[in-house]
């Protein structure tokens, strides 16, 4: 078994709002807990190139799409994206996900799609 409390968790720059990084050392997945209000990203959409990423919405509400689909994000909600699909987040008010990511996600396959 592997443990990180919350304090140990680290805090992670993407531009979206308030993001925490639990890094297990494991390059087959890991996950982060995003707080999210407005936009983001501020414009077009982002990639992750290389892993999947499932959310799942503890709290507030806003809009997800990708350049094929949108939908309403409510607590309870999921959603899976494709990597290599380009995503945005849209009018946001605290809403507040847990992203597993696999393989682990790394801020240099992470990047801004038009």
């Amino acid at each position: 078994m592997k443990y990180i409390a919350r304090s140990q968790a680290k805090k992670v720059d993407v531009g979206a709002g308030d993001v925490l990084e639990y890094n297990f050392g494991d390059s087959d997945i890991d996950a982060a807990i995003a707080t999210i209000n407005g936009k983001y990203p501020k414009q077009g959409f982002v990639v992750n190139e290389d892993c999947k990423e499932l959310l799942y919405v503890i709290s507030g509400h806003g809009k997800f799409a990708t350049k094929e689909q949108a939908v309403e994000l409510n607590p309870g909600d999921q959603v899976l994206v494709e990597k290599g699909e380009s995503f945005k987040y849209d009018d946001c008010t605290d809403l507040v996900v847990v992203a597993a990511c696999t393989p682990a996600w790394t801020p240099e396959q992470h990047k801004e799609a038009a």
